[in-house]
């Protein structure tokens, strides 16, 4: 054992350029702890943690990090010079080719879904054509002008034949590119839910009226609130940290959550790329900021210097032309404004 150790001193001193920069201080085995991300282990043993990719050994069963559990331990080794960190046990169970039968509600995620989840269930992006398209309240029970939980609206325009749960949202902030000043999108806010009531036939006729029942609410509903159909699975997608497969070109952070001006870890912040721009779940970008400008001493001239590296940030809600990303680690303080590049 001993001698192991020290061929892996001398290992980790001779990594080929070509491989994962592991930290300085990597452990050689590693507990799950409950309450770990991906992220979190990454970052014990890599200076770019959405590289993990190409440090989780290919051992099948850590293959999916949703099968990595509490009370897993990781261990790291070498093979050819590259280092692969692989399961070495199930806490106190034995490893067999047999398939583990446990919820995947129990696994470590891959980035804290406590801070997302509440985000992607109050937040969406639409199409700035299409919210005019959608049913809309034109009316509460009893003439009511706000409605809440348990009360019957009245709501006009077409309604799928397939669908009777909706959303109801209302009309947020437009996402504007900074550069092109394209309209990318309307930010649709969380207003409740509602059903169909029984008997109620769904219809395309823009001109219908339907009864619906409000079932949950955020806050009171008003006449002229939008209704869309509610989005199924959202909260069961998986992020995989990783580099973008795509350059990524004039990439900005344009707006952010909670009415902050000073952006940190952990913030949530719309950026003004997408599908379109070949960007996907889990994709990670650098965030830079925009060099000062000083004046150069001896030519007497303005120079502006290159911009610095101030954070990192991961997609987790990918529209077509605009994006919702997780700030994992900030340097600085961030804002609007800033820069997002390929990592």
């Amino acid at each position: 054992m001993v001698v192991w150790l020290v061929l892996v001193s001398v290992t980790v001193g001779a990594q080929r350029p070509d491989t994962v920069k592991l930290r300085s201080d990597v452990p050689l085995t590693y507990v799950v702890k409950q309450g770990d991300t991906l992220w979190d282990i990454s970052g014990i043993y890599l200076e770019e943690p959405w590289r993990w990719p190409e440090l989780w050994d290919s051992n099948p069963q850590i293959d999916n990090p949703h099968l990595i559990y509490p009370g897993d331990v990781l261990s790291l080794r070498w093979e050819d010079g590259r280092p692969r960190l692989g399961l070495a046990s199930r806490g106190d169970v034995k490893l067999s080719p047999s398939v583990r039968s446990e919820s995947l509600d129990t696994a470590i995620p891959p980035i804290p879904r406590d801070q997302i989840d509440p985000f992607l269930r109050a937040n969406r992006v639409l199409d700035p054509g299409l919210m005019g398209s959608l049913a809309y309240v034109i009316a509460g029970d009893a003439k009511r002008i706000i409605s809440g939980l348990g009360d019957r609206i009245y709501v006009r325009g077409p309604i799928d034949p397939e669908d009777r749960a909706f959303g109801i949202i209302r009309e947020g902030s437009p996402i504007v590119d900074p550069i092109t000043q394209e309209m990318l999108g309307i930010t649709a806010i969380d207003i409740g839910s509602a059903s169909l009531l029984p008997g109620e036939e769904p219809s395309s006729a823009p001109g219908d009226v339907k009864e619906f029942e409000i079932t949950r609410m955020t806050e009171e509903i008003r006449i002229g609130d939008r209704l869309i159909p509610l989005e199924e699975g959202i909260l069961d997608a998986f992020f995989q940290p990783k580099a973008p497969g795509v350059e990524v070109e004039n990439g900005f952070m344009v707006a952010v959550t909670s009415g902050v001006t000073q952006i940190g870890e952990m913030n949530i912040v719309t950026i003004n790329r997408g599908a379109r721009e070949g960007l996907e779940l889990g994709d990670v970008l650098a965030i830079y900021q925009t060099g000062d400008v000083v004046k150069d001493p001896v030519n007497n001239e303005m120079v502006s210097l290159p911009d610095v590296r101030a954070g990192v940030l991961m997609l987790f809600s990918v529209y077509e032309k605009a994006s919702y990303g997780l700030v994992l680690t900030a340097t600085r303080p961030l804002a609007v404004g800033d820069k997002v590049k390929n990592p």
